[in-house]
């Protein structure tokens, strides 16, 4: 008998919040489903969305992803209100909500949106469990950053010669 192929779309990634690994370690990564509503999906299927301020708090044993900058979509109609700060909950299994609640609380550790994705039809956000960087972190990346491509350069200049 001949099985059938499943099909899978690869994930489409909308926006990349490049400040969170500039500015934190990422220890771990989480995947959850969105609330959204209609004006939403619209929007940040135009392109219209901001995560790079946004985080996750929990409140009353939930997660909500606060300050995310969704602009109203221009061609929906006036009778909803436009929130377009409003908080956004998480959709987490809940084993996952008490291990990054307690995490947030006892070791000093933030959730910072890492980035927005396609997956089927649905809108996920990847987010990450974080510890905040010190300026000589951020330095000591730097250098190795600059290493890595110093090094890329003799090695290139190595090939040529022989």
């Amino acid at each position: 008998m001949l099985q059938k192929k499943k099909y899978q779309k690869k994930s489409s990634k909308i926006i990349i919040n490049k400040k969170a690994y500039y500015n934190y370690f990422i220890e771990k990564v989480f995947q959850s489903g969105l609330v959204l509503e209609g004006w939403e999906i619209k929007s940040i299927r135009s392109g219209k969305v901001n995560i790079s301020e946004s985080y996750i708090i929990n409140d009353r044993n939930e997660m909500y992803l606060c300050n995310c900058l969704i602009e109203p979509f221009q061609m929906s109609s006036n009778r909803f209100s436009c929130d377009p700060t409003r908080k956004k909950k998480l959709l987490l299994h809940k084993n996952e909500i008490d291990f990054l609640s307690l995490k947030k609380k006892n070791t000093g550790y933030t959730m910072v949106s890492l980035s927005l994705f396609w997956k089927k039809s649905w809108c996920k956000l990847e987010f990450g469990l974080a510890k905040g960087k010190t300026a000589q972190d951020k330095r000591i990346n730097l250098k190795k950053r600059e290493w890595e491509q110093e090094k890329l350069k003799i090695l290139k200049k190595t090939k040529e010669t022989y």
